[in-house]
């Protein structure tokens, strides 16, 4: 019995050894233009999908047909989404050749349930170039970027122009309808100048403050 315990422990202390040997080696290549081992791409993989499954399992997934929703997540998508997964008439972006592992193309249907993408998009993925949208967008709007991921496939670039364009439109409406008006307060009895108001945009998020210069366009 105990020369099987000091056998066990010397196998550890050899397997840990050669682990140490092996990581301040450098021998890894860790540059995002080599591939991975196959054996390492599919334990990764693995832990992965795992991982997301576990955690998305308890998730309640709201009407990701509202249209409401939908047009939310079109006004985020092109700027938050597409450089990576790609739009109807896209083949392919700087960005996304330079990736390792490299994203899904979210224009193709896919087997990932609706919860498990709203947990991808909030927490992100760690070591893989996807971000945590969660400290910087609410539940709803990433339920909104769920929906309208929904509608990818079945998109083709002229239909994703005309959801696009018809949120970012909306946002200017609702940006318009929340302008300050003129503050007339402090104007004179005899009919003196009133001082100007500021307008809604400087106390927004940084998701929608914006500018307009003259004749220029703009982004959000």
């Amino acid at each position: 019995m105990m020369k099987r315990l000091i056998q066990a422990l010397s196998l550890a202390v050899l397997v840990c050894a050669g682990a140490g040997v092996f990581v301040f080696s450098g021998l890894y290549n860790v540059a995002a233009d080599q591939p991975h081992w196959t054996v390492t791409t599919r334990v990764l993989a693995s832990i992965r999908e795992r991982s997301i499954a576990v955690r998305a399992a308890q998730l309640s997934v709201p009407n990701l047909a509202d249209p409401a929703l939908i047009a939310l997540g079109a006004g985020h998508y092109p700027t938050m989404c597409s450089g990576c997964h790609l739009a109807p008439g896209m083949a392919d972006s700087e960005i996304r050749r330079g990736l390792n592992p490299q994203p899904p193309s979210l224009t193709e249907p896919n087997d990932r349930s609706p919860a498990q993408k709203f947990w991808v998009i909030k927490h992100g993925i760690r070591m893989s170039g996807m971000p945590a949208w969660g400290p910087t967008h609410d539940d709803q709007n990433i339920w909104g970027l769920v929906a309208f991921v929904r509608q990818l496939p079945a998109l083709d670039a002229a239909g994703y122009a005309t959801l696009t364009n018809a949120a970012a439109d909306d946002s200017h409406e609702q940006h318009d309808h929340g302008s300050a008006a003129p503050d007339t307060a402090g104007a004179g009895a005899a009919g003196g100048p009133s001082a100007e108001g500021g307008t809604m945009d400087d106390a927004i998020g940084s998701d929608h403050a914006h500018t307009h210069p003259a004749n220029e366009d703009h982004e959000h």
